[in-house]
């Protein structure tokens, strides 16, 4: 595994697939935060390699045709010091970030405002989309730009792999209860396609299962600061970023202050 660094620094943007004989999570942890683009662990069948590398090329061929950045617009600014941790200097479009739900309604209005700040149509699919139209308004997300899209298990991974393919998209968030290593890869290479954000909202856990996005994050609520008397404080998230291929991870309180 300690190859996969050299590997990539001597060869940008080559898909490098890792085939271990130690078929344990932390393996596979390893390989995806040392860069892996998959992990396969002995004993695996012909198909499912063919199926890795026939990716690893889809993969390539999207950036090369994007000559190297698959959005001509730059990341997606979260807040100075986060943006400092993260290699795009932002949160990356043409990518998959997970959002771990430690608090559901703080992991939702993180997801609203990256939305937000892609700028352009989006979609939120969830089983049952309740997004509530002043509170999108207060995150800077417009309703004219948003499409809700109720769907459930594969249907709202097939339902965020379409919408990332798309061009015209700016970005879609999906609400899975899972995400499997296969499932995710199939995503990013539809967000390196279209160019988008593409955001998934998980229920919290202590061990997740390895994943292809390219960040993953923990969300929960922070106790606002005192403002003037019957006005609502500011919203404050505790954002922990627990992986990011390239970068670092960190933690960061940080306040949503209106314009």
């Amino acid at each position: 595994l300690d190859l996969v660094p050299e590997m990539l620094a001597a060869h940008p943007g080559m898909p490098v697939i890792v085939l271990s004989a130690q078929n344990t999570l932390a393996t596979a942890v390893r390989a995806t935060e040392q860069g892996a683009f998959e992990y396969l662990p002995k004993p695996f069948d012909l198909e499912e390699l063919c199926r890795a590398v026939a990716d690893g090329l889809r993969s390539r061929v999207a950036r090369i045709e994007g000559g190297g950045r698959v959005s001509g617009r730059g990341a997606i600014p979260v807040a100075p010091a986060v943006d400092a941790a993260l290699p795009a200097g932002g949160l990356a479009r043409g990518a998959v970030h997970e959002m771990l739900e430690a608090d559901p309604g703080a992991a939702a209005g993180f997801a609203a405002l990256m939305l937000a700040r892609a700028g352009g149509p989006v979609l939120w699919i969830a089983p049952d989309p309740d997004a509530w139209p002043p509170g999108l308004v207060a995150l800077g997300l417009s309703p004219a730009d948003l499409v809700l899209v109720r769907a459930v298990g594969e249907d709202a991974l097939w339902a965020l792999e379409e919408a990332l393919r798309c061009p015209a998209i700016a970005g879609a968030v999906a609400v899975c209860p899972a995400l499997a290593l296969t499932a995710s890869r199939r995503l990013q290479l539809a967000a390196e396609a279209g160019g988008g954000l593409g955001l998934v909202l998980r229920p919290d856990a202590e061990a997740v299962p390895p994943t292809a996005s390219l960040t993953r994050w923990r969300v929960q609520a922070r106790p606002g600061a005192a403002g003037p008397r019957h006005a609502l404080a500011d919203p404050v998230w505790r954002l922990d970023l627990l992986k990011s291929r390239g970068g670092r991870p960190g933690a960061w309180d940080v306040t949503l202050r209106p314009d």
